[in-house]
């Protein structure tokens, strides 16, 4: 999560390799492997089934047999979304794995179609980043797993089994170039003329938890609630009926050459851009007072992952101090950060770096998630056609 999550989510800029995901004509080759393709310890536990890595024998040997496939297959990660560049380079500098990136600008749902389309490939996805919509719906696909840390991650922001669970959120927000827009304080300020052509949403909202969550937000502001995402959907219609709303995914090429002057999506991505255009151009974010919409975004491991063991070894490290305090430098905030406080171990000046935002969070329960998925999808295209 600018095309379905800020096409190269803010802040990540080296990937490892690049692993092209389109089908191509025959058969994709299958992974060979000399125990079936399950990686396991000394001890002959299976990295396949591990639940944990005391499974394994413990992170020494969680690690070893990583190292051992030496490759890690991830998808939909932006290098300049909440710093998955650096994450990337950074365990596979680390464990000396390759990580192999598909599709970095795909969106949560095409990373499940990814992984039916390829299932029992050496190319399939091992981990997800997922909406958690999306995450909600295809929980039958994910390997139970807890990571080292996981005592620390509140209780209510995973899934108990470990299948799914939260790693980082943002806020939603509007990120605005000053230097060719007056400067909105909320979004009913989008409709006026000044912003004619001008305003973009990243991605689809039945598809894109960003664009889902920016429907949200527009609804919180105008009039709705989190049972009743209406409002939100008729903001767009109007933006669409004034001439305001551009139908294209935004990205950094577009925010930096002008053509998407502004931007609703994460607080997190338009943060990134205000540090990457820095003396170019200036760009500045708004959260919305009275409409802090937060989601945080899932964890997953593919229960068919090629490359069992480094799928976990990845958990692990993203879910340790280091990966969080990354995430944190790329403006997202960690869900451990709590935990990491108290311990002082999180990296204060990129969590005094955050956007500012007043009012307390809104984030949607399961049910309300549903109701508002189920009326986008009835309602969202006819809105904006």
């Amino acid at each position: 999560m600018l095309p379905s999550r800020l096409r190269a989510r803010t802040g990540l800029a080296v990937l490892a390799a690049t692993l092209a995901l389109t089908t191509a004509c025959g058969e994709a080759p299958q992974r060979e492997s000399d125990d079936g393709g399950d990686s396991g310890s000394a001890s002959g536990a299976s990295a396949a089934t591990a639940t944990s890595a005391e499974d394994l024998g413990g992170l020494a040997a969680l690690e070893e047999a990583a190292k051992e496939e030496g490759k890690l297959n991830v998808i939909a990660l932006p290098p300049d979304w909440t710093n998955y560049g650096e994450m990337i380079s950074t365990f596979s500098e680390k464990y000396g794995i390759t990580v192999d990136s598909a599709q970095p600008d795909a969106n949560s749902q095409d990373e499940i179609n990814a992984a039916e389309q390829l299932k029992g490939t050496d190319r399939a996805p091992d981990v997800f980043d997922l909406g958690s919509a999306i995450a909600r719906a295809n929980v039958d696909m994910f390997a139970p797993y807890q990571v080292a840390t996981w005592d620390d991650i509140p209780e209510e922001l995973k899934d108990p089994e470990g299948r799914h669970v939260s790693d980082y959120t943002g806020y939603m927000s509007i990120g605005y170039d000053a230097g060719a827009v007056p400067a909105p304080t909320s979004v009913e300020d989008l409709l006026g003329p000044q912003y004619k052509g001008k305003v973009a949403l990243n991605g689809d909202p039945t598809t894109a938890a960003a664009a889902f969550n920016g429907v949200v937000m527009a609804a919180l502001e105008t009039g709705g609630s989190p049972d009743d995402v209406a409002p939100g959907v008729e903001f767009f219609r109007k933006l669409k009926a004034a001439g305001n709303f551009l139908p294209v995914d935004p990205t950094p090429a577009t925010i930096a050459s002008g053509q998407t002057p502004v931007v609703i999506d994460w607080d997190y991505t338009n943060a990134a851009q205000t540090q990457a255009l820095a003396g170019k151009r200036d760009w500045k974010v708004v959260v919305p007072e009275g409409a802090v919409v937060s989601s945080y975004y899932q964890q997953a491991i593919n229960k068919d992952a090629p490359n069992p063991a480094a799928a976990r070894l990845w958990q692990e490290f993203l879910y340790s101090d280091e990966g969080q305090n990354i995430w944190l430098e790329g403006f997202g905030r960690p869900v451990r950060a709590e935990a990491m406080q108290e311990a002082g171990t999180i990296d204060e000046e990129a969590f005094a770096n955050l956007p500012e935002a007043q009012g307390d969070p809104v984030n949607l329960t399961v049910e309300q998630e549903e109701k508002a998925k189920n009326y986008l999808s009835a309602n969202w295209a006819q809105a904006i056609s």
